[in-house]
């Protein structure tokens, strides 16, 4: 989820048709936060490598879900949660005829009834990303890579937010379970990535 991350899709071409009607969907029903597209390039390339499965918290109108489903392999199981009923249900009948796909809703938590998996990607508005975090050794398989996003860029050491330690940026950055680094994807987004140990 990123703030106006909707809107940074103006002008876009080339984008996959999937990532397009979810555009659609998230402007129809006036969601401005879907992910940016240097997000969702991240999480194309990400997806390409899973063998399993994919996780997701927070569908929101499900951008950055479609931008997974364009690179995954076939009969890659792909798994997200909404908490909001109205955009679960439309994201859930946007990848109706997608197959291998299922839209959860409810918290964030629910994500562990259908995990490990492959690669899981966490929501920046708190879902999974914020204390207390989702669990790596529960839902990644050994190996399996975890995307935290919508950070500003890392600029000193120690991380902070609002003058405070970034507790959340250090969760992820130091988790003894991850190899973790933080990628900035433009001068204003970073995301962490960490790879589960195996």
């Amino acid at each position: 989820m990123s703030l106006s991350g909707t809107d940074s899709y103006a002008g876009a071409v080339g984008l996959p048709d999937l990532v397009v009607a979810a555009l659609d969907l998230a402007r129809r029903l006036g969601f401005p936060s879907s992910c940016r597209p240097e997000q969702g390039r991240l999480l194309h390339a990400l997806a390409a490598g899973a063998t399993e499965s994919i996780g997701e918290t927070g569908t929101g109108c499900g951008v950055g879900l479609a931008w997974m489903i364009a690179a995954r392999r076939p009969g890659v199981r792909v798994v997200s949660v909404e908490r909001d009923e109205q955009r679960a249900e439309e994201a859930a009948k946007l990848f109706a005829d997608v197959p291998d796909v299922e839209i959860l809703c409810g918290d964030w938590t629910r994500i562990y009834e259908r995990g490990p998996f492959d690669l899981l990607v966490t929501d920046g508005g708190g879902n999974g990303k914020k204390t207390p975090p989702a669990d790596p050794l529960r839902l990644l398989r050994p190996a399996g890579t975890v995307v935290v996003d919508d950070f500003t860029p890392l600029t000193q050491w120690p991380p902070l937010m609002d003058g405070e330690p970034d507790t959340a940026r250090l969760a992820w950055l130091e988790h003894p379970a991850l190899l973790s680094t933080e990628v900035r994807l433009a001068p204003d987004l970073s995301t962490v990535i960490g790879t589960r140990r195996p």
